[in-house]
């Protein structure tokens, strides 16, 4: 029996963590995948036509291609295919509330929110990755909640392992990723300023490192200037993560008080957890109720809030036989949650609705 294709359109980052994820799941379900990148995006269903691009059994949107959906849907209709798209974010809810490019009520922001709604609404699944979004693309693009199925971000199960740390290595609270507003990094600084004239450290050295590189990362050194306790490393290959992780204590979430940070599980926080390190973030519905209920190696803070992270903190690393456990706590949780096995079901599910399983 033939695979069933998916063409995958656009110009996507196909080693995005997120694409590399979807493309894995679809291969252990059984789809081939086949690639369509077109020259340009608005004109792709006549490039596909005169490129006598094969029918497939669907075609898939990647993640933050919003400008490829039109095209896409105009092909797939016309070979009588479902469209699934698996945009990630809502471009109208990163420029309005993340940036505060436009006002909410302003005229452009009106239009970038019916231009996106109205490209949502003509797939067949609209994939998320959290039910705080689910509920943000029902409830705000009017996309129906039928069509909507959660998938989460999860973690490359065969690339994020717990690793034994070495016995060298002082202790050290990890945090990594882009520095941007969303993040809340100057909370993480105020934080480990806080921590440093703690008494609880009983004479402990700890490090709190801040790892990669983006638009606000000059800002944050000057933040943490004359602070020993704080570090900065540059960014890393992606396959050299799991390693890094492995040579931390804790490894630390988001923090920003927006709703958009409020809605996310972020790649790192997947990525310990997978990796069994305790992980603390902010307080956010989008994590499953039951992860939260019980200790499973993830511990929730208010957002903002250096006083409570600096807390934390010391409270974990107080006891470091505790520590161990919930570092594999914080793995169990993630085979429970966000396994591989998980999300291929949650793609199954999404899949089923269509037919194509």
């Amino acid at each position: 029996m033939n695979a069933k294709r998916v063409l995958w359109w656009g110009k996507s980052d196909t080693v995005y963590s997120r694409n590399r994820q979807c493309r894995k799941l679809l291969n252990e379900l059984g789809f081939e995948i086949v690639d369509f990148n077109p020259l340009i995006s608005q004109c792709a269903h006549v490039e596909a036509i005169i490129r006598n691009i094969k029918k497939p059994d669907v075609v898939w949107v990647p993640c933050f291609r919003q400008r490829d959906i039109l095209a896409a849907r105009k092909w797939s209709s016309s070979q009588k295919v479902p469209l699934i798209v698996d945009p990630l974010i809502s471009a109208w809810d990163k420029q309005v509330f993340e940036r505060n490019k436009f006002p909410a009520e302003s005229s452009k922001a009106k239009q970038l929110k019916q231009w996106e709604s109205s490209l949502l609404n003509s797939a067949d699944i609209v994939l998320v990755d959290t039910d705080m979004h689910a509920s943000l693309f029902a409830h705000q693009l009017n996309v129906p909640r039928n069509k909507i199925f959660t998938l989460y971000v999860g973690a490359e199960q065969s690339l994020f392992q717990p690793m034994i740390k070495d016995s060298h290595q002082m202790e050290e609270v990890l945090f990594y990723g882009s520095f941007i507003g969303l993040h809340g990094i100057k909370t993480i600084i105020e934080a480990a300023k806080i921590f440093d004239s703690l008494p609880i450290k009983n004479g402990k050295t700890v490090i709190w490192t801040l790892l990669g590189n983006g638009p606000e990362k000059e800002v944050c050194q000057a933040l943490a200037s004359g602070y020993a306790n704080i570090r900065f490393e540059n960014a890393i290959q992606y396959a050299d993560l799991p390693r890094r992780i492995s040579q931390s204590d804790i490894v630390l979430g988001v923090f920003g008080g927006s709703a958009k940070a409020g809605n996310v599980i972020p790649n790192k926080v997947f990525q310990a957890m997978a990796c069994g390190r305790p992980v603390i973030t902010r307080e956010s519905e989008a994590y499953p109720a039951s992860l939260k209920d019980d200790n499973h190696g993830i511990f929730f803070i208010p957002a903002e809030n250096p006083a409570s992270l600096a807390s934390m903190v010391a409270n974990l690393l107080t006891d470091g036989e505790k520590l161990k456990i919930y570092g594999l706590n914080a793995r169990h949780g993630f085979n429970q949650f966000f396994s591989d096995a998980y999300l291929k079901n949650q793609l199954t599910n999404a899949l089923s609705a269509i037919n194509l399983i």
